[in-house]
Parts: structure tokens; C-alpha cells; sequence
């Protein structure tokens, strides 16, 4: 039972801190499976608070106002200042979700909010979005992952965060009273991705005229922002206070709010079905994406190829399609099923870890970070993960990180893993011997450390070598 105790703490957690095997024991799905609830919230330092999505907005559109009026001065150091601040809000949620990585003893819950986390990718490369980032995670992820997908894509459409990010907050009916008088229109960012990459896939069913038919059904889906449109040169503060209240629907995210006046006018078709005016033909919208078959199908295969392989077998994808489908997409049924897969406890280990995955699975072995200097820690591991090529909610596209394991195996990338493991050797006190850093590698791997590597391990000339040797292996780089 080790080996498989092995795999629900490396595969399906975020790498097995000291002891953790020991402790799932013969018990591995029922330990996987009693953490299958809404997600831990990350903590913020002392004295701190985070935001939510409501009052991000605020922060947000003071951005845009003084980026519109610094434009007009002659010194860009205050609006340097604003940015600055701005970061120092997304380096704050950072590090205290990067920490609960580390130290989490639901490591199977805090994976499947990475995993949903990434399927409904926002980006702070877009600048708007920075101090909407943790507010995103925390309201539209966490309290969803064993709920129902209607609702967490319900929660990601009306968030402020999905709604800049796409620019779904700007987007006006060229027919609606806004449009007529701004003559600003349609953005199909947030429809086409709504479709393509959050439920239907790229093939399920849709062309270019459902594309826009949806981009129309969504106008008006925007932020609720007293002081005005969010960005352009057309502010659109008469109708700012024509906004409708959609906070009574408690699937609806804080800080949206849906503007009549913005909204194309009139019924529309939507993949052969009509949908009302109004906010509730996009709420209905989104009820059908979930349910839709396509979805399943969609969905079931990303969550496969996360946990069970690259090319996972057909039999895994169609039973987690067909749980899927049957339960109307409730995801505590489609995470338990993926555990309750044979195929899911195969002993090979062919999905490599991303950056953040290895990086966390490190610090967890080493119960990083330690009580003193625990924010340079955390800092240095968010470094370390930018340095190798990724960092939470900064993917270069809507389409997130990749979940191939090729594109995080290639040579350059794993001579940046081991410079670092060599690194990380050299900066942490001379805590362990060689060989009891072999036997760490047998606690937090067991049955998946190679002879091989247990050899080298050992063999090393001294315990910081052979942490390095330790944590370059392929199997600390596979799960």
C-alpha cells in the first residue's frame, strides 16, 4: 500500500511532506477522497486583509482614472507609484496562497482549485487585472470546487476579474441606447472563450454566429462601478445608475452588475435555441453551456489528461464524461470518480510537474518555510517558479498553462530545475547528512524513489549535494 499511498500524496496532492505517506497508510482514496469539499481560504500576513471583487473595482478604476489623467502631466513617477502598489497587492495574495501550498493538509482540495484555477485562466500580464487576481481565486474557484460547474462558471462570468480580463466590461450592443450614443460596440473576446475554452471546447458544435450571437447575449454583463465606465474614452456614467440588481441570484460574483442600457436589444439565437432580452437570457445562456453534452465531453478529457496521463485511456475519459453528465456536472462526483480510477494509480509517472507543482512539492519535503525569514522564503520560491517559466494566473492566454508534460520537460527546463535544487542546496543550513537525505527521499517518495537514485543520494559527498541530487531526480520531477 506505500506505493499507492505514494501516488495519492505525489499525483493527485502537491508532493508528500514528512510523514504525510506514512499517515494516508493503507487508506489513500478515503484520504483523498474525505478532502473532496469547498477549498481553504489563504491567510493573509498579520495586519493584513485582502480585498474582494467588489472593492478591487475600486482600486482598479482609480488605476484607470489616474493613468488617464497622468497622461496629461508632465511626471509618470505617480502613476510609476500606482503600479507599484498595484503589484505589492498581487505579490500579498501570492505569497499567502503560495504558503498555503506549502503547508496544507488538504493538498487533493487545493490541487483541484490549480486545476479549475487554470481552466478558467485569467492573466495579470493584463495589467487591470492585478489586484482582481486573488479575489478571482478566492470568490469564483474555492468555495465551487465540489459544488456544481453551472455554478462556478456562473461565478466566473460575472466576476469582475473574467470580465476585464476578456473585456466583456466594455463591451456594448451596437443597437442599445449606450451604443447608439457612444457608437462603441460588440467584443467577442468573452463569448468565443466562454465557449472554446470554459465549457463546449473547440469542438463542440459552434461557429462564428454563435460566437457573436453570445458576445450580444452578454452585453451588459459588466462591473459595478458608481464612478463610471471601466476605461475608453467614453464614459458612460448616465447609465452607470440604470444598473439592474443581480445580487439577489447567489450564484452572481461580487462587483457585477448588469447595465440594461449597454444590453443588445431583443431575443437572440444562440446555437439553434432563442434566448429573452435581458439578464436572464444570459443566465440562461450559461445554464445550458454547462449541461450541454459537448461540456461533458470537454471537460471530462481535460480532467483525465491533469490527473491520469498525457494520452489518458478512452474508458477513464468516457466513464468521467458520463459521471459528469449524469450528476449535471457535479464536480464532488467527477473528482471522486477520477480517484476511485484504476488507471489514475498506475505506478508509472508520466505527468511532469509544472514549475509551481515542483517548486511546492520541494517545500513541502523540507517543510519550508521554516519560522524565521518565512516571507523570504515564500519570495524566493516565487522567484524560483517565475525563473523557470510559470506563475499562478500569469499564462500568456486565455488557454492557461499547458498540462503536457513535453512542454515542461524540454532540456533548458529541467537545467533550470536542477540549478536550482543545486542552489536551494547551498542556501539552506547544513540541516541533513547524505544519508539522511536518503531517507527523506524514501519518506516523501517511499516505493516511487528508484534504487538507482537512493544509491546516488547516499553516495553524496555531502548533504547538500545530495539534496541536489535528490530533488533533480525524475522521479521528485514526475508525479
Amino acid at each position: 500500500m506505500s506505493l499507492e499511498a505514494s501516488i495519492a500524496a505525489n499525483r493527485f496532492g502537491l508532493g508528500a511532506s514528512p510523514g504525510e505517506i506514512a499517515r494516508i497508510g493503507a487508506h489513500p482514496r478515503e484520504w483523498l477522497l474525505a478532502q473532496i469539499a469547498a477549498a481553504e481560504q489563504p491567510v493573509a500576513a498579520e495586519g493584513e486583509a485582502f480585498s474582494t471583487g467588489a472593492q478591487a473595482i475600486d482600486e482598479l478604476t482609480a488605476y484607470r482614472q489616474q493613468r488617464r489623467a497622468i497622461k496629461q502631466s508632465a511626471d509618470p513617477q505617480e502613476l510609476k507609484t500606482f503600479l507599484q502598489q498595484q503589484r505589492q497587492i498581487l505579490i500579498r495574495e501570492m505569497s499567502a496562497r503560495f504558503d498555503l501550498g506549502f503547508t496544507t493538509d488538504r493538498p487533493f482540495a487545493e490541487r483541484l482549485v490549480w486545476f479549475w484555477g487554470n481552466h478558467f485562466t485569467i492573466s495579470t500580464q493584463n495589467a487591470g487585472t492585478a489586484s482582481l487576481a486573488g479575489a478571482y481565486e478566492r470568490e469564483a474557484i474555492r468555495p465551487h470546487i465540489a459544488g456544481r460547474f453551472e455554478d462556478m462558471l456562473l461565478a466566473v462570468a460575472t466576476h469582475p476579474a473574467m470580465l476585464v480580463y476578456l473585456n466583456n466590461a466594455q463591451s456594448i450592443g451596437p443597437d442599445s441606447r449606450a451604443g447608439q450614443i457612444a457608437h462603441r460596440g460588440l467584443n467577442e473576446n468573452f463569448g468565443r472563450e466562454l465557449m472554446e475554452l470554459y465549457s463546449l471546447g473547440v469542438d463542440g458544435g459552434y461557429n462564428q454566429a454563435d460566437v457573436v450571437a453570445l458576445a450580444n447575449i452578454l452585453t451588459g454583463w459588466s462591473v459595478d462601478n458608481p464612478r463610471g465606465e471601466m476605461g475608453g474614452r467614453f464614459r458612460l456614467s448616465s447609465f452607470v445608475r440604470g444598473g439592474e440588481e443581480t445580487r439577489a441570484d447567489p450564484g452572481v460574483s461580487s462587483g457585477f452588475r448588469y447595465y440594461p442600457a449597454r444590453h443588445e436589444p431583443g431575443a437572440v439565437v444562440l446555437r439553434g435555441k432563442s434566448y429573452p432580452d435581458g439578464f436572464a437570457g444570459g443566465r440562461a445562456a450559461i445554464r445550458d453551456l454547462a449541461h450541454d453534452p459537448a461540456t461533458a465531453r470537454f471537460i471530462a478529457r481535460k480532467f483525465a489528461v491533469h490527473f491520469i496521463a498525457d494520452t489518458p485511456p478512452p474508458a477513464s475519459v468516457a466513464q468521467l464524461e458520463k459521471i459528469f453528465r449524469d450528476t449535471g456536472g457535479d464536480l464532488k462526483a467527477l473528482a471522486s470518480a477520477v480517484v476511485e480510477d484504476s488507471a489514475a494509480w498506475a505506478p508509472s509517472t508520466g505527468k511532469m510537474r509544472t514549475p509551481v507543482e515542483y517548486v511546492t512539492a520541494t517545500y513541502r519535503a523540507l517543510n519550508l518555510p521554516q519560522q524565521q525569514n518565512t516571507q523570504r522564503q515564500i519570495q524566493g520560491a516565487m522567484q524560483a517558479c517565475r525563473l523557470m517559466g510559470q506563475f499562478p494566473m500569469a499564462a500568456p492566454s486565455p488557454k492557461g498553462w499547458s498540462d503536457q508534460s513535453q512542454d515542461w520537460s524540454g532540456p533548458d527546463a529541467v537545467l533550470a530545475r536542477i540549478a536550482w535544487a543545486r542552489q536551494l542546496g547551498t542556501r539552506l543550513p547544513q540541516m541533513f547528512t547524505s544519508v539522511q537525505v536518503a531517507r527523506l527521499g524514501e519518506d516523501v517518495l517511499d516505493a516511487r524513489l528508484d534504487q538507482a537514485t537512493r544509491a546516488a543520494v547516499a553516495g553524496a559527498a555531502s548533504g547538500r549535494e545530495a539534496l541536489a541530487l535528490l530533488f533533480s531526480s525524475p522521479e521528485f520531477q514526475r508525479r
